[in-house]
Formats: C-alpha cells, structure tokens, sequence
C-alpha cells in the first residue's frame, strides 16, 4: 500500500505575475492542480509547509493528499520552481490521482549492503550508480516511495542492469519493454585501474593543436 502524505491547501483566486508576488512576499506558494476530470485550480500553501515538505524524498515521488478545507484531492507533484539563489519556493503543479488508472512517475533507487559486498570492502574496485532514480508505471495503490536494490553479493566486474531490479508487485519499468538496447545499467562494480585508464585516455578533441600541425607535416 503506498503511503501518502497530507498538505493543507488554500484556493487561490487572484492570478497572474503580480498577485503571485504579493503571495510570495505574504509567506504563500502558489501553485495548481490539473488533470482528471476535474478543470484546473489555482491554490496556494504556506511556504514554510512546502519548505518542510520538500526536504523529505517522499515529496517527490509519493501521493500527496492536498487538503483543501477538508476536502482531499489525491496528487503528484509533477512540477517545481525554486528561486535560482534565495532558499524559496517560487511555483508547484500537482497533477490529480486516478486511483483505478495507472500512473507512470519516477521514483528513487535505494542501494543497500554495498559496503558489506566483495566489491564494496575493496578498495580496488570503483563502483558507480549509473541511475538514482527509475522511472516506473503502476497503478496508484501500488506507488512504492522507493525501491531497494541489494548489492550485499556485488563483485567486480558485475554489472547491475534494470532488468535486475526486484520491483514490488504491481509495478513495471516501462522502458524495458522498448527492446534490450533499453536495459540500462544501473550499478557498474569495475577495477580502478580500469576506471583511470578510461578517464585519462585523450580524445582527439584534447591533442594540442601544436601536435596536430606537426603530426600533419
């Protein structure tokens, strides 16, 4: 059962850039919701709410209740804006919750036992989580906040792919049904010696060009 959160809502009546300022200056986030059946509806929240709120990794992937005088509306946060300097808030869309029709969101990976693995306690493997995040399609019932991935039994030269993953009943990751080309790596366990000759190896674009020249005579 995927757990969801409670945000307590207000209808936002006045729009447009300046009564966005005003909300902004009195405290209050504006945002919308939108989908279903439902027309969009302008709302705004105490900032120091959403603030709270979106220092938890659940903000980001779980249902959120919205509550507006009571009434919940099941939502995703599908959008939001955050100042490019100041620590606030600035927008957020929420798109609504069709508990009988499947949803496709992203949500984070987990890696768990990597330090206890034969790959983790060496200190001559470099490991790399390729992906943090997967996105998946499963009914909203369903809508785990993460999904754990068990490195306990991880070696060098193992590769950890999406088709790997254990995912919980209910629950798909739509881009491995484009092909085997789709079947990402998510976690690479390889010598770091390998790693360094990869990154220290020069591409043609970093010979000087005085070697070029010379090389061209």
């Amino acid at each position: 059962m995927a757990t969801t959160h409670e945000i307590k809502v207000q209808r936002r009546h006045d729009e447009g850039k300046g009564a966005s300022r005003r909300l902004r200056h009195a405290g209050m986030v504006p945002a919308i919701v939108y989908g279903g059946d439902l027309k969009p509806v302008s709302i705004q929240i105490h900032h120091n709410d959403v603030w709270l709120a979106s220092q938890n990794e659940w903000f980001y992937s779980s249902i959120l209740d919205l509550s507006l005088g009571g009434d919940l509306q099941k939502v995703l946060l599908r959008d939001i804006q955050r100042h490019p300097f100041k620590q606030q808030i600035m927008h957020l869309d929420f798109q609504r919750v069709n508990e009988n029709e499947a949803l496709r969101t992203a949500v984070p990976l987990h890696f768990l036992g990597e330090d206890k693995s034969p790959a983790g306690k060496s200190a001559e493997v470099v490991v790399t989580h390729e992906l943090n995040e997967v996105v998946i399609e499963c009914l909203p019932k369903d809508l785990p906040e993460h999904i754990e991935i068990d490195l306990s039994e991880l070696k060098v030269g193992d590769i950890v792919h999406l088709s790997d993953i254990k995912l919980p009943n209910g629950v798909s990751i739509p881009e491995l049904k484009l092909g085997k080309e789709h079947d990402l790596a998510v976690v690479i366990a390889k010598h770091g010696k390998e790693e360094a000759e990869s990154t220290d190896a020069p591409s043609a674009a970093e010979v000087p060009a005085a070697k070029v020249k010379k090389d061209d005579k």
